[in-house]
């Protein structure tokens, strides 16, 4: 548990009866954008009588978030880590961007690759930020300032999170960045570190060390880098190597759940 959150490791432990959320989906449409796409939103429970709000997870390829069936890849299984966390008074809502297939990658990076040219990735965060949070945020009973709002995702999907926490730090308080592809456009997401101003907020970082020895190598670099910008470990960052971990939904799915108290963690 980090310092902050109300939850107590005796109520982790010894959780209250499971009560299941709910799925919702919703249309995200921005008028000629051509970026329109289903939103996965996963409730909490409800409490009878309730006026209670809660911070929101934004999460990358929504596809691979909840249903096995919904993608070969597999599923984190976001819906039942939800529940698991609601049992232990850890609630939240979690909005599922869908990636667009064979565009995905190019959806995900931010910045002009050699091999692949420009990248949509501030088009994306421009949906994301404009189109997306107020439609939720209209929608249902979030608490939308930036230390309650989450952006999160694995691989080009942590990558553009990340990214996402250091451009928009107006909208975005954390952000959970997933075994991140740290190497793509030659590492050009370190320099946009080193450039941005130091942003308040709270960070996960994890990687699985089955997944090569440069991937660990940028995950450590990226740690270090953080933690030289004053985010203390245990408090501002949490950074964890998964020794059994793969690049794949499964391992991803199974720290998500292990991070969700940190994610979620109250302010202050």
């Amino acid at each position: 548990m980090t310092r902050g959150s109300s939850v107590s490791w005796w109520s982790w432990l010894r959780p209250r009866a499971r009560r299941r959320g709910h799925l919702e989906v919703i249309r995200a449409q921005e008028a000629g954008a051509g970026l329109e796409r289903d939103l996965l939103v996963y409730l909490p429970a409800p409490h009878p009588g309730s006026t209670r709000r809660y911070p929101v997870l934004y999460l990358q390829d929504g596809q691979n978030l909840f249903d096995p069936a919904a993608n070969f890849a597999g599923s984190w299984r976001v819906d039942l880590a939800m529940d698991w966390a609601s049992a232990r008074g850890v609630e939240g809502i979690v909005v599922g961007i869908p990636n667009r297939g064979v565009e995905r990658i190019d959806e995900y990076n931010p910045f002009v690759d050699r091999e692949r040219g420009p990248g949509g990735g501030e088009r994306y965060l421009d949906f994301l930020t404009g189109t997306v949070k107020p439609l939720v945020d209209r929608r249902y009973p979030t608490v939308p300032g930036r230390e309650n709002t989450v952006v999160a995702g694995s691989s080009m999907g942590g990558l553009i999170s990340l990214y996402a926490f250091l451009r928009r730090p107006d909208v975005f308080g954390v952000a959970g960045v997933l075994s991140p592809s740290l190497w793509f456009a030659d590492r050009a997401i370190f320099s946009v570190l080193e450039a941005a101003p130091p942003v308040p907020g709270r960070i996960y970082l994890d990687i699985g060390r089955r997944e090569g020895a440069d991937t660990l190598a940028d995950a450590r670099r990226l740690r270090d880098a953080l933690e030289a910008r004053g985010y203390q470990r245990g408090r501002s960052l949490r950074y964890v190597e998964d020794r059994s971990g793969v690049h794949q939904e499964a391992a991803w799915g199974r720290r998500f759940r292990a991070a969700l108290p940190f994610l979620l963690a109250p302010a202050g």
